[in-house]
């Protein structure tokens, strides 16, 4: 048996087939990345995973070095550095793999010796960024169903005094003097912003959702000509889309409020800047998706479509961009801190994802979506 099938832990030979043959049947099967690299760090062997994982094929790869992905200060070659010394295995996580052709965060990797042959590891990686995706998805849906709580109290306790409230303001305004008649005038308008605000917290309420098949890109073209004719006149947009994308499974009308939402945020922190070369880019695309289990259920879905939101404008500052799913957090002024938590909502109402990444000049907005079943599509929506 060879080394490499030792390293993998394969038993005895099973009917006709023997251990050596086994040995790349299981490396191909296996979820995970995992590449064999020789002692001058040369990719000899590659899984089909890891094929996807470095965005290379295992012909490519066989071409190059690692060192050829990352720069060669990347703490990983001192992991390979030291289980070539001790002939161990090593684990270290939430590593960065960055460089010309690869942008990985998050990572766990595993580096063990074969010590059948000197100087050659296995390295197996696991990107545990979607998993905490996942984690950040739940707690916003948490505390979104605090918030659809909290607004059905509002609702009964509040919009009825309200009311009377605004009653009151309004025949007090036409027996009082022009500068009383003025704050009665504010009491009304304050009375509408509270109601309005209430009326917002309203839509978190947990109502079940039509959905059917959605042409994507239908939405994204509605969604633009509503920006390009009133808030994002001023500004360019590009659009990137996937032709061949299927439906997706969602309802059309949250659709457009998501994107909207999305799209007016990107446009007003590009005016924050007075950009000139202010941008927004649309793009579609399918992919593999994360897989993930249903509530109460063992059924599993998948997430292949990505549509993205970018612009170029000023960024999300840092002590804000891990919690901006989150209810009644924002970085502007005027906000409410509402909106987002509502796109996060209605995205995980549609079994999706939704994420974003950020630094000056480029925030990106993703949503994994998934698609509607063959035997369901009804594209014409």
């Amino acid at each position: 048996m060879s080394g490499f099938a030792r390293r993998l832990g394969l038993g005895r030979a099973r009917g006709a087939e023997s251990e050596a043959a086994l040995a790349p049947q299981i490396l191909n099967a296996m979820g995970l990345p995992v590449v064999l690299l020789d002692s001058e760090d040369r990719f000899r062997l590659v899984n089909p995973a890891a094929e996807e994982f470095l965005g290379m094929s295992a012909q490519q790869l066989r071409q190059v070095a690692l060192g050829d992905l990352i720069p060669s200060d990347n703490p990983i070659f001192l992991l390979i550095e030291h289980v070539r010394r001790v002939g161990d295995t090593v684990s270290d996580h939430d590593l960065s793999l960055q460089g010309a052709r690869l942008a990985k965060q998050g990572i766990t990797v595993q580096v063990s010796a074969l010590l059948e042959e000197p100087g050659s590891v296995v390295m197996v990686f696991q990107d545990a960024s979607a998993a905490r995706t996942l984690d950040r998805q739940l707690a916003f849906r948490s505390a979104a169903r605090s918030v659809s709580g909290m607004a059905a109290i509002l609702a009964h306790e509040v919009k009825n005094p309200l009311s009377g409230i605004r009653g009151a303001a309004q025949l007090l305004e036409t027996s009082v003097g022009p500068s009383d008649r003025e704050l009665a005038t504010l009491i009304q308008d304050e009375v509408d912003r509270i109601r309005d605000l209430v009326d917002r917290m309203e839509m978190f309420g947990e109502k079940p959702i039509e959905r059917r098949a959605v042409n994507i890109h239908r939405v994204l073209e509605h969604v633009r000509k509503l920006a390009q004719a009133g808030f994002a006149s001023h500004i360019r947009f590009t659009e990137l889309y996937d032709p061949s994308l299927p439906p997706v499974s969602a309802n059309r009308d949250q659709l457009v409020q998501v994107l909207l939402n999305l799209v007016k945020n990107a446009a007003e922190a590009i005016t924050t800047v007075d950009n000139p070369h202010g941008e927004i880019v649309l793009t579609t695309a399918y992919q593999h998706g994360v897989r993930l289990a249903l509530p109460g259920s063992r059924a599993r879905v998948d997430l292949p479509l990505l549509v993205s939101v970018r612009d170029n404008g000023p960024g999300i500052p840092e002590d804000i961009l891990p919690h901006l799913f989150e209810p009644f957090v924002t970085s502007k002024s005027f906000g409410s801190g509402l909106g987002l938590a509502l796109v996060a909502k209605i995205v995980g109402d549609h079994g999706g994802l939704i994420e974003v990444k950020s630094r000056p000049g480029r925030t990106e907005f993703h949503m994994h979506l998934p698609m509607m079943p063959e035997d369901d599509s009804d594209f014409p929506a």
